[in-house]
């Protein structure tokens, strides 16, 4: 008995190959538009669709499969005996196998913003058909990814299209039209709503399990927006696990928060133990792995470029559990061989590559609370007002840039000390700011850091003058911070009694 394969898709690579081989596995092609076209110019023999419908494409091609000759040939089950009776008295021939793919609506809300044409693509018959065929995947195969079409014609050459095998495939359908959805729902709640709709629906593609979570009785996977860990995350050696992703993340945007500046960011536990830029990736190791090399033990580092050999042999020095860097050279590659517990990742890229998210969120129980994502502007710290008598110079100014940047990505409660384009003392997590200051200081006369002359950063306002009083005691001589304290003027009249110079951004960037 003939099977019959309704194909229809809007990427059409690998099409051709696939129709042949279902029409030398037995099947009859039934198509639409553009596919049976394409279909037909190769060679292939198919059905039009309306031969099928009895109903000719119409209103521009927005009806062409909503038919019951369509849905009922998907539809009825073939395990019931009135179902068969019926679909041969309405004359509804079986469709078996449901290839489409749909209307690219992505692709077209990333070229234009006219409404009109994205409108246009917005697929209807498409998901209605992938649905349906989902639905009755005891007997039809729905497939929905180009990536899929090999597998497909192995599974029905070689006796695999078993239910469990369709059913597989019913998931991966529902997962295809969600995700679709999903996508134009909160594009018109970004188009209309200010991003924040009735519903928001947060959808990540696998990319790979975990070992486990954060602790062994978890389990654990990674899931991307588009297609960012799959085009700029490359395994070279070990396994990437829960926590190690969640430190990655920390390290890989404070190192790529500088542009093209040779930067490398120490990490351990999402937060920064070292951070320095210098004229050579090497030097900024080194300078950054003074800040807190006891924390370093086993920590992140994230490279700002090529991470070479030399750069590697310092490195190896210590144990340090993750690296990863733009490129990791083959030689370094040999150098970090020697240690077996390392994992090794790169981005193909010269430089760290971050996907920029526009949103961010965070789940709280029963939910999720939901935001624009945070990022220091171009000019922040330029535009910053002086409130003291004292200024900084051009080198202090970037030193003020740097503590600033990385303190917006370290857990509030934070502080930075940069000195000379290097953390030289940090303090984060903490429950007052006071706290956080005194820390970072005691932390760094315990590494034998001189912090004078160093640049501080708060990510939020200071409440008392009292973090300030700590920084001159330190010997500190420039500071930025928010400001918009009830106490601004104590701060300001404690700067200028210190001789500091004083910058408030008036922005804060607080990291919970």
């Amino acid at each position: 008995m003939t099977k019959r394969a309704l194909v229809s898709v809007s990427d059409k690579t690998g099409v051709v190959k696939f129709c042949r081989s279902l029409v030398k596995n037995g099947y009859e092609i039934v198509s639409t538009g553009g596919t049976y076209k394409k279909l037909v110019e190769a060679g292939i023999k198919a059905v039009e669709i309306d031969e099928v419908t009895k109903f000719p494409e119409c209103f521009e091609g927005r009806v062409k499969t909503l038919n019951p000759f369509v849905h009922g040939g998907i539809l009825y089950r073939r395990d019931k005996e009135s179902h068969k009776d019926q679909a041969k008295e309405l004359g509804v021939e079986s469709i078996d196998l449901v290839c489409v793919n749909l209307y690219p609506f992505k692709q077209t809300i990333e070229k234009t913003d006219d409404f009109d044409e994205i409108i246009e693509n917005i697929d209807i018959g498409g998901p209605a058909m992938v649905r349906s065929g989902a639905k009755n995947f005891d007997a039809v195969v729905v497939v929905t990814d180009v990536n899929d079409y090999d597998e497909v014609v192995d599974a029905i050459e070689n006796e695999k299209n078993t239910k469990e095998f369709r059913r597989g495939y019913m998931i991966k359908a529902y997962e295809h039209t969600a995700a679709y959805d999903s996508m134009i729902a909160n594009y018109m709640n970004t188009r209309f709503n200010d991003g924040f709709g009735e519903k928001q629906f947060v959808v990540g593609t696998k990319v790979m399990a975990t070992r486990y979570g954060e602790n062994p009785h978890q389990q654990g996977a990674l899931y991307e927006f588009d297609t960012h860990f799959s085009k700029n995350f490359k395994t070279l050696k070990g396994e990437a696990s829960f926590n190690n992703l969640n430190d990655l993340n920390g390290a890989v945007k404070i190192a790529s928060a500088f542009g093209d500046d040779n930067a490398v960011c120490i990490s351990k536990h999402g937060n920064p133990c070292g951070f320095a830029i210098k004229d050579n990736l090497l030097d900024a190791y080194v300078e950054a792995l003074k800040c807190d090399p006891v924390s370093a033990f086993g920590g992140v580092v994230a490279v700002n470029g090529t991470l070479n050999k030399e750069m590697a042999e310092k490195m190896n020095e210590i144990f340090l559990e993750v690296v990863i860097a733009g490129y990791i050279t083959e030689e370094a590659q040999e150098v970090f061989a020697k240690k077996k517990r390392i994992k090794l990742f790169e981005m193909g890229s010269d430089k760290l590559i971050l996907a920029n998210d526009k949103k961010d969120f965070k789940h709280i129980d029963g939910g999720f609370v939901y935001q624009d994502a945070d990022k220091v502007g171009a000019n922040e710290v330029k535009n910053a007002r002086l409130v003291s008598k004292n200024s900084a110079s051009e080198a202090e100014m970037k030193d003020l840039e740097i503590a600033y940047k990385v303190a917006s990505l370290t857990k509030s409660n934070c502080v930075v000390y940069v000195k000379n384009s290097a953390m030289v003392a940090v303090g984060m997590g903490m429950t007052s700011r006071v706290d956080a200051a005194q820390c970072a200081l005691k932390k760094a006369k315990d590494m034998g850091l001189d912090v004078s002359g160093a640049a501080l950063a708060s990510e939020a306002f200071f409440p008392f003058r009292d973090s300030i009083d700590a920084a001159a005691q330190a010997g500190v001589k420039n500071v930025i911070e928010p400001g918009g304290s009830i106490r601004d003027k104590e701060i300001i009249d404690a700067a200028d009694e210190f001789g500091m110079s004083l910058y408030f951004s008036e922005i804060r960037h607080f990291l919970h």
